[in-house]
């Protein structure tokens, strides 16, 4: 619940970062200068960026926490076997072995979304951000195809 509060208040804090960066383009394109024009359009591209990044963040985290709800609502979640540090940081040994399970379930099956939701918690786990998005964005995309997959069919 905090890391949601939190998130949700940065994203007001960028919105309104994003309004007043636009409404200071609005005023270079007024200026009505060839440089105070290129500017204005310039500083206009820069929130409109940012709120489609914004967007496309809060889209996917939506998402990836359906399908953590769903796989709740089964009892897959994968469990927390990971040994810590006395720091409370994540032994990388510990990580790694469970990463080489992740992995190896999921050759075994690539098409179900769920063994991808396990291996992007344990490529986390693990440190990967990057691969771990990619895992999630995969398991997100199968769920939806099995989903589209589940609906009846209209008779013709």
């Amino acid at each position: 619940m905090r890391a949601k509060l939190t998130y949700f208040a940065l994203a007001a804090v960028l919105v309104v970062y994003f309004v007043l960066v636009g409404s200071r383009g609005v005023l270079l394109i007024r200026q009505g200068t060839a440089v105070t024009v290129a500017f204005g359009v310039a500083v206009l591209v820069l929130p409109l960026i940012g709120l489609w990044f914004l967007w496309h963040s809060t889209r996917f985290a939506h998402r990836a926490g359906r399908l953590a709800r769903e796989l709740e609502a089964e009892g897959g979640l994968p469990p927390d076997e990971l040994e810590r540090l006395p720091s409370g940081r994540v032994d990388r040994a510990s990580a790694d072995a469970v990463f080489a399970r992740r992995k190896a379930e999921t050759e075994e099956d690539p098409g179900d979304w769920r063994r991808w939701f396990r291996l992007a918690v344990a490529y986390h786990d693990a440190g990967d951000t990057p691969r771990a998005r990619k895992a999630m964005q995969r398991a997100i995309a199968l769920h939806r195809a099995e989903r589209r997959d589940a609906q009846p069919r209209p008779s013709r």
